[in-house]
């Protein structure tokens, strides 16, 4: 070779090199990344199956790993952090129990590998049997909420309005004398629906048993919600993301108000049964014929009790309202989920107080991240007990016997807050002739 070819052939080389080693940087840096993402994910699931808490707590994204090609949208869009990560190149939920079911991984998967479920092989969720249309087995009563297994507030709300619109499409909507619809309930569903119903002109009543809000008006107070931009029928875009159970109860006041939306607050449900072509609805102040039902009631609406002697006792409740209340008391708070933790937390802040949080479980595998990571804080502080895989015994007046691993503990106590969740409504659902099934990881449609 010349010495010009032999130039030539190390220029065209250098060129090479100068064009490709940003094409090598790139590359490196992206196999070094993808390497350490996957270590951390499997880190982060290895930590919930050791601390038992691999179960997501109800709806949850169910990944298609034929489909699913790693690239990491699904985590990003998450707005709960680190629920989701990359596992083998592939997405995995790593922190199954801080699960909401918010659902922004599916919308955000390029290759449609998500889909969103209810339960697991080894922890069923039991709803009502429905259709695509919202609509029971039993013809004319439809559900919306969390009755039906999704607990987020902006989920309730679309649920309400697209419930809504499949009423007006069932037979005899608009004829006759009879009431369009019934509608069970006024918190975020209910709202949502009744607003819809008041908007197309549907002749409906609207009965809760206590006040607008729903469950959302039993979260203590000060209680952080999570919501997302929503749109209420009537009143338009909602922006709120993050707000105080207070400021969202207020903004719901102000949407009654300013559409004109009448609600019949403690108005129970006592009964419903079919009349003619369709039913009749009892409640503890009157009767009304309607041609459809809607259910937007909780799936908790009676709490599940202990079973335990003094548990009649005055000094025991089933939700926090106030923890000032409780300012310089000895407090009991029985459960392991978000509420009870809340609730146990609020209280030991409050001065002079000693507060024991009794759970039956080993990991507070129901609780949001942040609520565990505060209760351990103070616990580690000595202003918070914590009583893993224990269960109360019995109830005193001036006393409380608590089963643990350690033997049986006695702890004086002033007063008792069971936040153990609650008795899904199936003798209700029943008498109507509406069916429920448990879901282990099958899609909600």
């Amino acid at each position: 070779m010349t010495s010009d070819g032999a130039a030539s052939a190390l220029a065209g080389a250098l060129t090479w090199l100068l064009y490709m080693s940003p094409v090598g940087v790139a590359a490196a840096a992206h196999v070094w990344s993808r390497r350490r993402s996957n270590a951390r994910g499997r880190l982060a699931l290895d930590a919930a199956r050791a601390a038992n808490l691999a179960d997501p707590p109800s709806l949850h994204p169910a990944i298609n790993l034929n489909r699913c090609l790693g690239c990491g949208a699904c985590a990003k869009a998450c707005p709960e952090g680190d629920v989701l990560g990359r596992v083998g190149g592939k997405a995995a939920l790593v922190d199954p129990s801080a699960c909401i079911g918010h659902g922004a991984c599916r919308d955000a998967c390029p290759f449609d590998a998500i889909t969103l479920v209810l339960g697991t092989e080894t922890r069923g969720v039991e709803i009502p049997r429905l259709g695509p249309d919202f609509q029971t087995a039993v013809p004319g009563i439809f559900v919306a909420g969390e009755l039906r297994g999704v607990g987020l507030i902006h989920n309730a709300i679309e649920q309400g309005r697209q419930a809504m619109e499949s009423i007006r499409a069932f037979p005899g909507i608009g004829r006759g004398h009879w009431l369009d619809v019934v509608i069970v309930g006024a918190g975020p569903a209910g709202l949502s629906a009744s607003l819809a119903a008041l908007e197309h002109g549907l002749r409906f009543v609207t009965l809760e048993q206590e006040t607008l809000g729903g469950t959302v008006a039993h979260y203590p107070r000060g209680k952080i919600v999570m919501t997302a931009p929503c749109e209420l029928p009537l009143f338009g875009r909602i922006w709120t993301r993050e707000t105080s159970k207070e400021a969202l109860l207020a903004l719901w006041q102000e949407v009654v108000h300013a559409t004109g939306l009448e609600l019949r607050c403690q108005e129970r449900v006592e009964s419903v049964t079919r009349e003619g072509g369709g039913f009749e609805v009892k409640s503890a102040r009157g009767l009304y014929r309607t041609r459809t039902l809607l259910l937007a009631i909780g799936r908790r609406g009676t709490p599940m009790k202990l079973g335990i002697a003094g548990e009649e006792q005055d000094k025991v409740v089933y939700r926090l309202i106030e923890a000032e209340q409780y300012a310089g008391r000895r407090v009991l708070v029985v459960g392991g989920g978000d509420s009870a933790l809340e609730a146990a937390m609020s209280i030991a802040e409050q001065p002079g107080t000693d507060v024991t949080l009794c759970h039956r479980g080993s990991a507070f595998a129901r609780a949001k991240p942040k609520n565990r990571t505060r209760a351990e804080r103070l616990h580690a502080a000595g202003r918070l007990r914590l009583l893993l895989e224990s269960r109360p015994r019995e109830i005193r007046s001036d006393a409380v016997r608590i089963a643990t691993p350690r033997g049986e503990l006695e702890f004086p106590n002033d007063a008792v807050i069971v936040c153990a969740g609650g008795v899904l409504p199936t003798e209700f659902l029943r008498s109507m002739g509406v069916t429920t099934e448990t879901k282990h990881g099958t899609p909600l449609y």
